[in-house]
């Protein structure tokens, strides 16, 4: 595997990305690929599509209903095939899980499906620590990406460890709330941790969680490669999917101002 594939291209080369997460199996297939089509033309600029899980202890509730609707449609794991078949034609896709999901179905399963779906990647966002070497391993053989999920209370001396094994990307909650948070956010915190981050990888940072206005996302650009949005456009697609695209394009919009896309700290 390359580093100059779409993902890393995106991450590394265009300021202001947008990451959008997309629940698979909310919807039938046939209205789930339009909806991915018209997030991808209303400026997603790569997706992550969710493995339905029961048991989301890092989303809140506006994700962990998606994910409960997508379960009780039944076949989860061929809904998030689907998805990223689709997906992955339009923008680079990584698809986001639970490690229950992994060991359930088994890592090197999982990492096939995947990968031959045409995955950029999977991001296990509770990957437990015992478990990192081996699904690091599972996944850069199948030719998957794993980028890592870091907590901002991650010490400083155990950073070279939790960013040990990971590609594509680390990623740091812009938000310690679960997802969905809406409350005001600590740009400074985040810029700090970001920071701590590059110090020990060289791995672009993402950042999502509670970034859930598009004024909050032009104050979080400048500080990441790429920032994500999850519970705005879920709670559209699960209450008025039309309105998805138009909360995408909001969100993309104010990323392309003068103030997000100016360089990186």
């Amino acid at each position: 595997m390359t580093t100059a594939d779409p993902l890393h291209t995106l991450l590394t080369q265009h300021h202001g990305s947008l990451g959008v997460f997309v629940p698979a199996g909310l919807h039938p297939v046939s209205a789930e690929r339009r909806h991915l089509d018209q997030l991808a033309q209303a400026g997603a600029d790569l997706f992550e599509v969710g493995l339905a899980t029961e048991d989301a202890a890092l989303d809140g509730p506006v994700i962990q209903a998606a994910y409960h609707r997508a379960l009780r449609r039944g076949n989860v794991l061929d809904a998030a095939v689907r998805a990223v078949e689709h997906a992955s034609g339009l923008r680079p896709t990584v698809v986001m899980t639970y490690w229950e999901p992994v060991r359930r179905h088994g890592p090197e399963h999982l990492a096939r499906l995947f990968a031959d779906a045409g995955a950029a990647g999977v991001m296990v966002v509770d990957l437990p620590a015992h478990q990192a070497a081996r699904w690091h391993e599972t996944a850069r053989g199948a030719g998957l990406r794993t980028p890592r999920l870091v907590p901002r209370t991650t010490p400083d001396t155990s950073l070279p460890t939790a960013v040990a094994g990971a590609s594509g990307w680390l990623y740091a909650p812009a938000s310690t709330a679960p997802t969905g948070y809406r409350g005001p956010l600590d740009i400074s915190a985040l810029t700090d941790f970001t920071q701590r981050l590059r110090a020990v990888s060289p791995l672009p940072v993402v950042s999502g969680v509670g970034i859930s206005t598009p004024a909050l996302a032009a104050r979080v650009a400048p500080v990441v490669d790429a920032v994500v949005i999850g519970t705005p456009v879920v709670h559209a697609l699960a209450t008025d999917p039309d309105r998805a695209a138009e909360v995408t394009a909001a969100f993309a919009q104010a990323l392309n101002t003068p103030a997000s896309t100016e360089t990186r700290a």
